[in-house]
């Protein structure tokens, strides 16, 4: 029999006087896999997290953590996730190892265990060479490795972030994203970010919502593949464009040319081909274009970011929003 997954959601709901902030949400996270969580600003996002955590009720729906249902029993639900909020509330005036014992202790960690266990996430989180200092003294980067230690104190199955890297730099964000890639296949985690480009290196799976609604999930190229549904060749070119299409269904019939420049003095002009297919052209069209006459200065092949998906899922999402709207009114 498989394994449960460590997270089910099934069709969330949490309104705020009769306003959706969160409208029929349903996924899971497997054990020991790493769950980017995006959308806009005011998407659902921290709402969901927190129904996750159970630190908000959902209005209807369900949730199960590690197999255990948040709604009846959140106390044992606490227990098994380590939560990191979005510029997570530290005491100032308690030095780290204090906070972690403080911390350890609020999670029933038994005293023989908590010092040993603190030395770990201490070595684990770097944080060896500030363990007797003022948490308030501390740069922005160690507070925040300050918080995952606290989140992963207990060894809890499940772990959530919310934006641990913001306000981070190069430096300090390298840091935390492999603090967070060693605890894949340890433990569950989820993270919230903005900073697209961390979720797409970190995460193994990548959950978008909008407007309180799953707008797509999947790995950042499935995504690719679902969402944007074409690759996209970028070449200089020079010769004939009239006979280029012809050149171009020869080598794939959903080959098209969609966008070219105007030529430089030596007659090469930028071109812009999309297709459906997701396998490697490149090698076929040269061949191709140089068999037809065609010279050839450049040709790579354009390699869409997460940050690409993620605003076509979103704008799609806005535009069928609009269209229901605009087919309620005509009624």
């Amino acid at each position: 029999m498989p394994d449960t997954p460590a997270i089910i959601a099934t069709h969330l709901v949490k309104t705020y006087a009769g306003v959706a902030a969160v409208s029929d949400i349903s996924f899971t996270v497997e054990k020991g896999e790493i769950l980017g969580f995006l959308g806009p600003n005011g998407a659902g996002k921290s709402t969901t997290m927190r129904i996750l955590t159970g630190y908000l009720p959902a209005t209807s729906g369900n949730v199960s953590v590690c197999g255990v249902s948040v709604a009846s029993h959140p106390e044992e639900v606490k227990r098994r996730i380590g939560y990191m909020p979005e510029n997570n509330p530290l005491p100032e005036d308690m030095r780290v190892s204090e906070y972690l014992y403080f911390r350890g202790r609020l999670k029933e960690i038994p005293r023989r265990k908590l010092g040993p266990r603190i030395d770990e996430v201490l070595e684990l989180c770097d944080l060896k060479r500030v363990r007797h200092k003022i948490i308030g003294k501390l740069s922005k980067g160690f507070r925040q490795r300050v918080g995952i230690a606290e989140a992963i104190l207990a060894e809890p199955p499940v772990i959530i972030m919310d934006e641990p890297t913001i306000g981070l730099d190069p430096h300090q964000i390298l840091i935390v994203r492999d603090l967070i890639a060693s605890l894949r296949g340890r433990m569950t985690v989820i993270i919230s970010s903005h900073i697209l480009p961390e979720i797409e290196v970190t995460c193994d799976r990548v959950l978008i919502i909008n407007q309180g609604r799953v707008v797509a999930q999947g790995t950042p190229a499935d995504l690719r593949r679902e969402i944007l549904g074409h690759s996209t060749y970028q070449l200089e070119v020079a010769g004939d464009l009239a006979t280029l299409p012809v050149v171009l269904t020869s080598v794939e019939p959903t080959l098209r040319l969609t966008e070219q420049g105007e030529p430089d003095a030596a007659g090469f002009r930028p071109v812009t081909l999309t297709t459906e297919r997701d396998d490697e052209l490149g090698e076929a069209l040269l061949r191709a274009l140089g068999a037809a006459g065609y010279r050839l200065r450049s040709l790579s092949r354009a390699h869409p970011t997460l940050e690409d998906v993620f605003l076509a899922a979103t704008r799609r999402s806005w535009d069928v929003k609009s269209e229901d709207l605009r087919k309620a009114e005509a009624r």
